[in-house]
């Protein structure tokens, strides 16, 4: 009928997924907008079905819908204009008839202004006030929708700025445990948890608190191998997640424990490397690991397919039972604070001058590569910029050393080191 259609033209973006298929939207998503100078928040639901929907999430979906009608201030009902009443708009109507809150019921995809009154009548019969006809796809009165909308909000009261949050995303392949992490981590039913995998389509938000500390946890869809990715909604949930990345401080890689780290998990481990995020590593599941052998099983896979990101900490769990679940925000702060560290130059430069005393260099036809100055040119992740004669000298193994060397003398545990060579021209200082 258009929810996420209308969210996007409200919101000015294209963050809700918007498919012709029913049943897109699962979990309630957050999108932030402002309209004539006044900032709100939209909360997209899922579609309420009828109680006799064989649909395995209905109830799910009624239960994410009711939360979110309760910490809404108002709430705007979308009817399909081009079908007429149906059995579950009667079923949503019977719900926010108890809501002792406004309520503005919206009849989508009159495209047509000349037209758009014909059939409004019949929407009476909702018994929740007077229908108003919009089109979401073209914008045509949306405008005076959320004149009306804004005009019901409380009057709005001077606050602080809000400190600086962390962003952590939970990532991971489908079914491995992520929003039931979420949940218990948000402790509260915040995310769809089910043993179907794909369940989480779009990549959902929950501000948290822990130790003093304002935490946004993002919530993702579970990402497949591209080749496995076949419908256009399960594509776009890809691109969600990894626009999550891309805006996340740490990533909380979920692994399936029973599974070990598999290729796709290193993929995603590498991806989120690749946009400089911090790592931590969540063996989920633990409590089904019940032999000494499954357990070294496990940690062979890390040992074979992370040996990439050794700096990567872990910590097995159990979302389910909640076993050590306490650990992983400790453990994201930990890696927010290496990923910001700011290290100071004298002590890259005494790191610096112990490498050349051992000697260990490197050289090719009769060039030797000298390194005559560090210091830490960027963060989040550290970037360190080491000037020397020769930059083209350098190849991998002597970056993984110098690496190696910054991660013995400071603790980067957790985050991503950036190195960059430069040449230094003659009067440089």
């Amino acid at each position: 009928m258009g929810k996420s259609t209308l969210v996007n033209r409200l919101a000015e973006k294209r963050d809700a997924i918007v498919h012709e298929s029913r049943g897109v939207t699962r979990d309630r998503s957050y999108h932030d907008s402002d309209w004539n100078g006044r900032e709100f928040t939209i909360v997209d639901t899922g579609g309420i079905e009828s109680v006799k929907s064989q649909d395995v999430f209905a109830p799910r979906i009624r239960e994410q819908a009711l939360l979110a009608c309760e910490e809404a201030d108002v709430i705007v009902f979308i009817v399909d204009g081009s079908v007429g009443i149906t059995e579950e708009d009667e079923e949503v109507a019977r719900i926010v008839r108890k809501v002792d809150k406004p309520v503005f019921l919206v009849v989508n995809k009159k495209d047509d202004p000349v037209t758009e009154d014909e059939g409004l009548w019949d929407y009476y019969a909702l018994g929740v006030g007077d229908p108003i006809p919009i089109s979401a796809m073209h914008g045509h009165g949306t405008g005076d929708l959320l004149d009306r909308i804004v005009d019901c909000f409380p009057d709005e009261t001077e606050s602080e700025p809000e400190d600086d949050f962390l962003s952590l995303a939970i990532i991971g392949r489908p079914n491995v445990g992520k929003s039931s992490l979420a949940n218990r981590l948000a402790n509260k039913k915040r995310s769809i948890v089910s043993d179907v995998a794909g369940t989480t389509r779009d990549a959902v938000d929950t501000m948290i608190s822990w130790r003093d500390q304002t935490i946004r946890l993002v919530d993702t869809a579970g990402i497949r191998k591209k080749n496995l990715v076949h419908e256009d909604v399960e594509y776009y949930s890809y691109v969600r997640g990894l626009q999550a990345m891309d805006r996340a401080d740490v990533c909380l890689l979920v692994v399936d424990a029973t599974a070990g780290v598999t290729e796709q998990d290193q993929k995603l481990a590498n991806m989120a490397v690749d946009r400089g995020c911090g790592l931590v590593l969540l063996l989920n599941k633990w409590d089904l690991i019940d032999s000494e052998q499954k357990r070294d099983e496990v940690m062979a896979s890390i040992d074979k397919r992370l040996a990439f990101a050794t700096w990567v900490p872990y910590i097995n769990i159990s979302a389910l039972t909640g076993r050590a679940v306490d650990k992983v925000l400790d453990s994201a702060l930990s890696v927010a604070e290496h990923r910001a560290i700011q290290l100071r130059t004298s002590d890259l430069n005494d790191l610096l001058t112990q490498i050349r005393e051992s000697g260990h260099t490197i050289s090719y036809k009769g060039r030797r590569l000298k390194i005559h100055y560090a210091t830490q040119t960027g963060s989040k992740p550290p970037v360190v910029s080491f000037w020397c004669n020769a930059p083209e000298l350098v190849d991998d193994n002597y970056e993984r050393f110098m690496e190696n060397r910054l991660r013995e003398r400071f603790d980067l545990t957790g985050t991503p080191v950036r190195l960059k060579f430069r040449r230094k021209v003659e009067g440089d200082k």
